[in-house]
Parts: C-alpha cells; sequence; structure tokens
C-alpha cells in the first residue's frame, strides 16, 4: 500500500514525502493513480534512501526453487453450484455498488469473492447440514498430488487460508494413513511442532497461511502446496520461503492449486497486477490502477 511507504519515510525522515494528507492528494486519489508522472516523482524521491537486495543476490547458495500451476476441473454438480453462486452473488453485488457506489460496498464484494472462492476449496464449506455432498475436484487432485510426491520420498508443507479446509485435508490424509503435522491460528506448541517436523519423518505438515506463513523454518519439506491462492503474492512467496532459505539442500517445488474457470484464475491475474504495482515502485515501471466497476465485472464476469 503507498501509504506505508510514506510511514516508513515520515518515521525515518520526516517531511520528506510531505504531509499525509498531500500524499494521499498526489498519489492516491482520484487521477493520480493513473497519473505516471506522479508516480515516477515518488520513485525518484524514494530511490537514494532505498537499498534494495533480494533473496537470490545475497543468498547465491541456496537450491533451486521452481512454481508451477496444478488446474483442477469441477465435476458435474460442484460446477452447477458455482456457477448458480456466481449469478446469485454477482447480481447483489451490483445492486450495492449501484446503490452505495465503489467505496461503500467493499465489504459486500469481499464477501461474494469469499463464497466463491470457498466453493473452489471445498463446496461443504458453503452447504447446510443436510445437503446432498458434493466432492471437490481440488481435493481430489490435492490428494493425488500428495500421495505421489510422498512416495517418491519427498516432505510437503500445504497452505490454505482456511481453517475447515486443513481439517479437511486432514481427515482425507489420516483415512489414507499419511501422518501429519498442524499448525494454525489456535496452536499452542508451533515450536514444538516445528522441531519435530524437522527432525522426524512426517511427510506431511498443514498450515494456516496467516499464522504460519512467515517466521517458521521448515527446510525439513522441498515441495509446497498452495491450496488456494491469496490476493498478495509476496504472502504466497513468503510462506513458500519457509522451505526455500538458508539449510536447505535440496531443489524446492511449489505448486498452487487453481480450480478452472473460477475466480481463482482471476486471482492469479490480480497478482500479476500487485507485482507489477511493487515493481513500478521499486523499480521504475509505473503501474497503479484504482479498483473500477469493470474490474467488478471482471470478476464476476459469467463463466
Amino acid at each position: 500500500h503507498p501509504l506505508e511507504l510514506w510511514s516508513l519515510f515520515q518515521f525515518l525522515m520526516p517531511g520528506l514525502l510531505g504531509s499525509e494528507r498531500s500524499f494521499r492528494t498526489d498519489f492516491m486519489t482520484g487521477d493520480a493513480l493513473l497519473d505516471a508522472s506522479k508516480w515516477e516523482k515518488l520513485r525518484r524521491r524514494s530511490m537514494p534512501f532505498i537499498l534494495r537486495r533480494l533473496k537470490q543476490e545475497v543468498a547465491t547458495d541456496l537450491p533451486p526453487r521452481s512454481e508451477m500451476i496444478a488446474y483442477c476441473e469441477f465435476g458435474p454438480d460442484q460446477r452447477r453450484l458455482y456457477n448458480q453462486t456466481l449469478m446469485l452473488v454477482r447480481s447483489g453485488v451490483f445492486e450495492a455498488v449501484d446503490r452505495d457506489g465503489m467505496g461503500r460496498s467493499h465489504l459486500h464484494i469481499l464477501e461474494a469473492l469469499l463464497r466463491l472462492r470457498q466453493i473452489c476449496c471445498a463446496p461443504e464449506l458453503i452447504l447446510h447440514p443436510g445437503q446432498a455432498e458434493i466432492p471437490s475436484a481440488k481435493v481430489e487432485t490435492f490428494m493425488e498430488l500428495v500421495q505421489q510426491v510422498v512416495e517418491e520420498g519427498h516432505r510437503v508443507l500445504v497452505f490454505s487460508q482456511f481453517v475447515k479446509v486443513l481439517q479437511i485435508l486432514q481427515r482425507r490424509l489420516d483415512a489414507e494413513n499419511l501422518e501429519t503435522e498442524y499448525l494454525d491460528g489456535q496452536t499452542k506448541d508451533r515450536l514444538e511442532r516445528v522441531e519435530r517436523f524437522n527432525k522426524g519423518t512426517t511427510p506431511v505438515f498443514l498450515i494456516s497461511l496467516k499464522a504460519g506463513g512467515t517466521g517458521l523454518n521448515l527446510t525439513g519439506a522441498d515441495y509446497v502446496i498452495h491450496f488456494d491462492p491469496w490476493w498478495n503474492p509476496a504472502v504466497e512467496d513468503q510462506a513458500t520461503d519457509r522451505a526455500h532459505r538458508i539449510g536447505q539442500t535440496r531443489h524446492v517445488f511449489s505448486y498452487k492449486l487453481i480450480a478452472k474457470d473460477t475466480i481463482e484464475e482471476k486471482v492469479l491475474q490480480l497478482q500479476d497486477r500487485k507485482r507489477k504495482m511493487v515493481q513500478g515502485v521499486l523499480e521504475g515501471e509505473v503501474f497503479a490502477k484504482k479498483l473500477t466497476r469493470e474490474d467488478i465485472e471482471f470478476l464476476f464476469a459469467p463463466i
């Protein structure tokens, strides 16, 4: 977020980027978001004080890291549920935007996106008790991938934003007699579980993205699976770096599981947009665009 840059400089060199009010006006409102000259001005002003070092530049002895996408095809029941839900939330979102405007519809939009993302992970996350069970294509793809990786002698970190998803995966892995470690925001003995995993032979570590995506050393694994994509790619990169860090001696493979022809494919495009914005401030390529009605139409476009 641009204001984070202002906050850092206001602490280190008060006044360099002006007042918060002037910074918001210059870089965060209206046409300023699309004004390339303003972003270039910000880059030139901040660059003399930023020393950027990428991990691959300073940790040259790290093994390679490869990133791959594994696509999942919905079965007919899951596709039907997704399309029905998409049409329902789409109409609700545009009613809210037309009534309240983009700014005041923010929570409504996020709730609609959340519902679609949950269906991509596992339909049971939104189904009511008593409704017919609908299999999850992504869970099945996950199980096939994990079983193959473990049979080949590798160990895996699995990240999800949804604790209920981790619990679903744990039940499936238990049913296949695959031993797991588990960590979410309620876990008390975090460090003990991390040490046990690194020193032991447990093949799979299930981790909540927010609880374990940073600050942990998990070089005992050489495979990472992101079960569901997150809007900010830096968060996923940090999670992958739990395995790809100093002390790792093996090639690290990172997989993203993506439900084909869904909101998740569009999340990947938003991630690319986010990366370009960061590169724009740090390397001089300008990228900034406010979320517009056209963006919302893209996100909620019928499949």
